[in-house]
């Protein structure tokens, strides 16, 4: 974890500085979420970086609990913050891994650009799952490197073995999908705007009394 965290602290100025690669694409999903949100409600993020997407959504619900592992990330995430006037959201450092949530206590969570990145993406999607009330829905944005980049199935396990550069989960659109159904989650929404891009995803928990749905087709 700590060798993790230091990669990512490394990063952290120079991606804060990066825009957005393709603004259009950030912005339909921050469309595609805000549809969800309501002011009563209350959300967790893991993995949340610099914090621009919890700080851009902060406006339409109650309270934000937003964690990342890279404590430099998490100080500029609060600075942004602070600039932007944004008091509703709470920043701190953690993981998924081993941050502690009571059950059914979230509306949303929402994991962006970090289930390829987890050694266990099945156990964050379990415990997203478990934070969840009845009905309330997982949203992640996740780089299903199986179909972006098909070479990278022959060099991830080396990678990952050499430990020079995070976990990579190679992984399909399809085992993302199995996985969500796996937890008990029903697949709501998809969106990716090519084969290159990351997957934009809405699972829901079922409601009370409710029995998860069949898989759609896409």
């Amino acid at each position: 974890m700590a060798a993790r965290s230091a990669f990512w602290d490394r990063l952290a100025d120079r991606y804060a500085a990066q825009p957005v690669a393709d603004q259009a694409a950030y912005d339909t999903k921050l469309v595609a979420t805000r549809r969800l949100l309501r002011p009563e409600m209350s959300v967790f993020e893991f993995g949340c970086g610099t914090g621009s997407t919890a700080i851009s959504h902060a406006p339409f619900v109650r309270h934000i609990r937003a964690i990342d592992f890279s404590p430099r990330m998490i100080e500029i995430a609060t600075q942004k913050a602070m600039a932007a006037q944004i008091h509703n959201v709470e920043f701190g450092i953690g993981s998924i891994e081993t941050v502690q949530l009571a059950p059914e206590c979230y509306d949303v969570v929402m994991g962006h650009s970090i289930l390829h990145l987890l050694k266990d993406k099945q156990d964050a999607i379990g415990k997203s799952f478990a934070a969840l009330k009845p009905g309330g829905a997982f949203v992640s944005s996740t780089s299903c490197l199986g179909e972006m980049m098909p070479f990278s199935r022959f060099l991830a396990p080396i990678s990952n073995r050499i430990g020079l550069l995070p976990h990579f989960d190679v992984m399909t659109p399809d085992q993302l999908r199995s996985a969500m159904v796996k937890a008990g989650f029903s697949v709501e929404h998809e969106w990716q705007p090519s084969k290159k891009a990351a997957l934009f995803m809405v699972a829901r928990k079922p409601g009370r009394g409710e029995s998860p749905g069949p898989p759609p087709t896409f």
